[in-house]
């Protein structure tokens, strides 16, 4: 660990942190660049503790004393400078303490992912962070075994959903499929039954579907607004709705996905 107080912006290892609230500019560069950031000691400690490597971290001074043990084994610079000086670099007041700039893991094959599986998530085209970030959790809470992210869903490993995951992104197994609804035979063919979570004329209830589950399902999310695809429907081998009561015709997809995980969850 090399403690490196900055009086100034002008050290080019600072570049992880410019501008982290460019959401375009950040789902771009992050990806490209192999890496993503780990905000607050808590999740931080959780990205070491999964195995990933950080390659900086930039705290307020009075935070390192907190995170010097767990830093100690890693050659890496820590930054140390004092909040408007990070302010101004990152876009935002630094009030969880710190950041971590850590290496990106390779993502595993889809089929390694569900060689051991019994419950996974597939989350078709969610663009909202926080959403992402929320149903990480509810899966590491409450016992789904994977995550799957379609071409075009937001990434997981974006600093807000990190955040709202409580650093359960960096715990929970998870790819990124390359094709979908195409993505869908290769679950079909390891035995996984298809479920939609929608509204349709032709859903069963999830109490209904709970009470007999396949041994192995793949529960499919939709984004936020719309909703599944057709294609994503017509993949489906049941689509699945949760009964509402009092006009309210649906969950935010976050809340959606708790409820779908708890009750599909593997009893032992």
């Amino acid at each position: 660990m090399q403690v490196v107080t900055i009086t100034d912006l002008s050290d080019d290892r600072l570049a992880d942190y410019a501008n982290l609230t460019d959401v375009a500019l950040r789902r771009r560069t992050e990806p490209e660049g192999g890496l993503y950031i780990a905000e607050s000691a808590k999740v931080i400690a959780r990205a070491l503790a999964a195995g990933h490597q950080p390659r900086s971290v930039l705290m307020l001074e009075r935070w390192l004393g907190e995170l010097a043990p767990l830093l100690e084994p890693y050659d890496v610079p820590v930054f140390v400078g004092d909040g408007p000086l990070l302010e101004s670099l990152t876009g935002f007041d630094l009030h969880r303490g710190a950041l971590a700039s850590m290496h990106r893991p390779a993502l595993l094959p889809v089929a390694d992912l569900l060689k051991d599986a019994r419950r996974v998530v597939v989350l078709e085209d969610i663009v909202d962070h926080t959403n992402v970030g929320a149903i990480f959790r509810s899966v590491a809470g409450l016992g789904a075994d994977a995550v799957l992210v379609t071409p075009r869903c937001a990434d997981p490993l974006y600093r807000r959903s990190v955040r709202v995951s409580m650093g359960t992104v960096l715990q929970v197994p998870w790819t990124r499929l390359s094709d979908w609804p195409q993505g869908a035979e290769e679950l079909r063919a390891a035995g996984f039954h298809i479920a939609a979570l929608a509204l349709s004329d032709d859903a069963v209830t999830l109490d209904e579907f709970a009470a007999d589950p396949p041994e192995r399902i793949a529960l499919v999310l939709g984004t936020e607004g719309d909703g599944l695809s057709a294609a994503a429907l017509a993949a489906a081998d049941t689509v699945v709705t949760i009964p509402m009561l009092h006009g309210v015709d649906s969950l935010n997809v976050a809340a959606a996905s708790a409820v779908g995980v708890y009750a599909l969850r593997r009893v032992e």
